[in-house]
């Protein structure tokens, strides 16, 4: 005997409204366990969503340039009645419950929630135990409290309101001012649960109580001007820019700049070409800024570091993983690549190639995109005499190699070509000074300059 399941989408992190760039299977397919049904693309990364069952696909729920978030239905799956049902978040009652995230489910009757009594203002309770007050008169700039209407619009019909969410939900919309359609669910079929307008609630009360105050950009209408056109911008570019903007803001930025006389190590790497060759592997100069980058980590810790929350300690990370920005066709990505203080050149160079390769195919998982202690960017392929890198929080500083160019330097009383290298050093200044970062600088000149001190 067979029954129907649905197929939905599990636990994706923090992820919400992720697209679905590829379904894999078809209304009728045969599938085994664990094959792969679509590919969602996070922020930087690709993901493959396998089938929890061996069975038949009944029917297909998503198409390419849908987006879903953690519970939404992908696919109904015909499979054996023998088959156990087991949800992602746990074995109870409460974790199969249809706005949670699951992993998957039967089509059974999802029974309706009761009524939940009115919610009283004051404290809000988060689902995560937390107590959040809602704005006092002295929370919001000018000393009085803006209109609901200002802010957080009124639901004016419940009845006329075509987003779903549970009766207690609406109970408790309605209590606060706010209009259902302005949050985005992340239940299953998008179901708006109580925690989405608990976390709608704290972003219009920071936007309230004045946030950054910094002024918002003026709209202009360029077509005034001339012929235009909109281009949207990218999922990885527009999670780049948000990234870099609230690094900007709360990040303050310093830059060290210096040059490396890598005069030396260039000939050695000339020399070891037709090795790479032969190890299939390109043997680029990028490997050995790496390996000397963890060494001077290593005798300069606090730049192999992060601010804790409170931002009166410093955590220092006692791992090298070295997040290497990447371009792509669709934006910069930063794969990273561990234990960078444990590898060899060879090892690193082959890996650097293979990460590479994955994004600009976008085949990067969120696993190979997480847990950089430290940044490089390297635009030395590309052009540029310098430039100053933002750091990417909460990494409290990044590196940035610029294109090397034979110069004349003056030794042992004659002019002689050199190639230099440009670098550069931004640092959070909290975490670092000045001359803490004229000396991590120093020291890597001193190792790019001769790289044996790092081989050896």
């Amino acid at each position: 005997m067979s029954k129907t399941v649905d197929v939905l989408v599990p636990d994706i992190g923090d992820f919400h409204d992720v697209p679905v760039v590829e379904v894999l299977v078809s209304p009728g397919a045969s599938i085994k366990r664990d094959d792969p049904i679509a590919i969602l693309e996070s922020d930087k990364a690709s993901m493959d969503v396998p089938s929890p069952y061996a069975g038949q696909v009944a029917e297909v729920l998503v198409k390419p340039g849908d987006k879903v978030s953690a519970g939404a239905r992908l696919a109904i799956m015909v499979v054996a009645d023998e088959t156990t049902l087991i949800p992602l978040g746990g074995d109870g009652p409460e974790a199969a419950s249809p706005d949670r995230s699951s992993s998957w489910q039967a089509e059974t009757p999802v029974p309706v929630p009761r009524a939940a009594p009115p919610v009283a203002r004051g404290p809000l309770p988060m689902a995560s135990g937390v107590i959040m007050e809602l704005p006092t008169s002295d929370s919001f700039q000018g000393g009085s409290r803006p209109s609901p209407t200002a802010s957080i619009p009124l639901v004016l019909d419940e009845e006329k309101s075509q987003h779903h969410a549970a009766p207690a939900v609406r109970r408790l919309a309605r209590e606060l001012g706010v209009e259902l359609s302005e949050i985005r669910g992340t239940g299953r079929n998008g179901r708006i649960v109580e925690e989405d307008l608990r976390h709608y609630i704290k972003a219009a009360m920071a936007r309230a109580a004045g946030g950054n105050n910094l002024p918002e950009l003026p709209a202009v209408d360029f077509s005034k001007f001339g012929p235009i056109e909109l281009r949207p911008l990218g999922r990885i570019r527009r999670a780049t820019a948000a990234s870099v903007q609230r690094s900007w803001r709360l990040v303050p930025h310093v830059t060290q700049y210096d040059e490396a006389d890598i005069t030396d190590l260039e000939a050695f790497r000339k020399a070891e070409i037709e090795q790479a060759k032969q190890r299939g592997v390109r043997m680029t100069l990028l490997a050995f800024f790496m390996k000397a980058t963890a060494a001077a980590l290593k005798e300069h810790p606090s730049f192999n570091a992060s601010l804790d929350a409170s931002g009166e300690n410093l955590v220092y990370k006692r791992y090298y993983h070295l997040g290497i920005a990447v371009d792509t066709p669709e934006g910069l990505v930063v794969p990273v690549v561990r234990d960078v203080d444990r590898k060899g050149i060879w090892e690193l160079a082959g890996e650097l190639g293979t990460l590479g390769q994955r994004a600009r195919e976008q085949k990067l998982t969120p696993a190979d995109v997480q847990g950089a202690s430290f940044t490089i960017s390297s635009l030395g392929g590309i052009g540029g005499t310098a430039f100053s890198p933002i750091v990417n929080a909460p990494e409290v500083a990044i590196l940035g190699f610029s294109r090397a160019s034979l110069r004349p330097v003056y030794r042992d009383g004659q002019f002689v070509p050199r190639l230099i290298l440009p670098f550069s050093l931004s640092y959070d200044h909290r975490a670092n000074d000045g001359a803490q970062a004229a000396r991590f600088t120093t020291h890597l000149r001193e190792l790019l300059g001769d790289i044996r001190e790092v081989l050896l």
